[in-house]
């Protein structure tokens, strides 16, 4: 195990935080702020942005950092960048902020450029996890690592279990070089204990005391051999020592679940961000030139501009309804971002979609990744006699049945669902009403958790609008009306 430094823990109560922590983020940054490897498997609505960028904060403010590489998921390294470093960075730290862009503008490539400068404040360099996967990507952090002195932060590091993946290898090769280093998840083991080799193993090779990822599985796993006509296997059939494995674990990491957030506030919202295809781009682009059409010709009702939004809305699902009725498909990146986001969460999920295909085509892809007996939906076509049935499993906590997914306008009214503490939009219905309703479905007496709310956002489009919009509890067929309704377009 890498000792930790030799330096005193910075003083909580006087640290000049643009936002006061709460009290186990303080407790966080009391005891690893200065620690070169630290796993902090937070939950989801617990707050990790706030207490790495903090922890960036204390190092450059000792002079022991000047930049920070933070590598997050394709949904999510955006936010970074547009809200996480701007809302709680203290005002004091000079900054530098510069988001890797794989196919670069030249005013974009300059700001990357900058990053490699020698400049007086605190360098951020973001990059999503998927860039390692490309020799460009990985090449240009390893020189701004090496180039800097640097904190490299691995948000939702799940994204590095896999010990073979490309992504992985790259991610670890180019950490060796940074000052300090940090993962962060709210679920590190997502499959099983072994996920945490590849994790650890970017913090350093002596943080699990392994030398490979076979005698990691030796001591921690139960394997039976196998054989087959043309081989044979080893099949981990169990796992062993996991006392001992969650003692070195206790050395080097920090794990705070919202159940044990007394001071978080109960509804906790997010967003991860969906980019879209080219197929979906055309479409959305079209349609949205339809739609200033109207409004600059001067027939825009409330009626003829939801209509339009929801056009958009339904490209940015993935699928559009055309004029002679036919639905066109379009490729979309909109499920696998849903599957992401479930990985950072534990226990039950209820999920909301406005459209009945899309329920179909999650139903589909939880059954395939969670098993058969994991999801149920409800929503116009379920079964009346069937529906009691599915809110009574969903709501026993020894039943299989994890997620819930439906329309608010069937599901969103009524029902007790306070087995779930977290809650994803996967889209958004216009209706304020529903919003609310469909919020309170896990939010309402019984529940004894924190709420985690995710919208599924296509950046730059109408989905941020109508989530800001119905967050800000504004009814959107008010505000589309008039001069508001072109700012969307535009």
């Amino acid at each position: 195990m890498k000792e930790a430094s030799s330096r005193p823990a910075l003083a909580m109560d006087r640290y000049p935080f643009k936002n006061p922590p709460y009290a186990h983020q303080a407790a966080y940054l009391s005891r690893f702020w200065n620690h070169a490897g630290v796993g902090l498997f937070a939950e989801m609505g617990t707050g990790k942005s706030y207490m790495l960028i903090n922890n960036a904060a204390m190092l450059y403010d000792q002079g022991l950092i000047d930049s920070v590489l933070v590598v997050a998921p394709k949904g999510v390294y955006g936010n970074w960048e547009r809200i996480e470093i701007p809302k709680h960075l203290p005002d004091h730290v000079p900054r530098s902020v510069a988001k890797w862009v794989p196919s670069p503008r030249k005013a974009e490539q300059a700001r990357m450029d900058r990053m490699l400068e020698s400049v007086d404040s605190l360098r951020v360099l973001v990059m999503n996890v998927e860039a390692f996967r490309t020799a460009r990507g990985t090449a240009f952090a390893r020189i701004f690592v090496r180039a800097t002195r640097c904190m490299m932060v691995i948000d939702e590091s799940t994204t590095i279990k896999n010990h073979r993946a490309k992504q992985t290898q790259s991610v670890t090769e180019v950490g060796r070089d940074a000052r300090y280093r940090r993962i962060a998840t709210g679920s590190p083991i997502t499959k099983s204990p072994l996920d945490l080799y590849g994790q650890c193993g970017f913090l350093g090779d002596s943080y699990l005391d392994m030398d490979s990822y076979y005698a990691f599985q030796a001591r921690y796993a139960i394997l039976v051999e196998r054989k087959l006509p043309t081989h044979s296997f080893k099949q981990v059939v169990g796992y062993r020592r996991l006392d001992e494995l969650q003692h070195m674990l206790s050395l080097f990491t920090f794990r705070v679940t919202k159940e044990e957030c007394l001071d978080l506030p109960d509804k906790v919202y997010t967003m991860r961000e969906v980019d879209l295809t080219p197929e979906q781009e055309k479409a959305y682009d079209q349609m949205r030139r339809a739609a200033l059409s109207l409004f600059e010709e001067g027939l825009v009702t409330t009626q003829n501009a939801l209509t339009q939004l929801l056009r958009m809305h339904q490209i940015l699902c993935g699928h559009c309804k055309l004029d002679d009725g036919q639905v066109k498909e379009l490729p979309s990146n909109r499920i696998d971002e849903l599957l992401a986001a479930i990985e950072e969460t534990d226990g039950k999920v209820i999920i909301w979609a406005t459209y009945r295909r899309d329920i179909e085509a999650i139903k589909l892809a939880l059954q395939s990744a969670y098993g058969m007996d994991s999801v149920a939906t409800y929503y116009g076509d379920t079964v009346q006699d069937e529906r009691q049935r599915i809110v009574d499993n969903f709501q026993d906590p020894a039943s299989p049945l994890r997620f819930f997914v439906a329309n608010a306008g069937t599901g969103g009214y009524g029902l007790t669902l306070t087995q779930a503490k977290t809650v994803i939009y996967y889209s958004n219905s216009f209706d304020l009403e529903e919003r609310l309703q469909s919020e309170d479905r896990a939010h309402r007496i019984g529940q004894t958790n924190k709420v985690t709310y995710i919208d599924l956002v296509a950046p730059g489009t109408v989905d941020e609008h109508i989530v800001k919009a119905l967050r800000e509890k504004i009814n959107i067929a008010t505000a589309v009306l008039g001069e508001e309704f072109r700012e969307w377009l535009i």
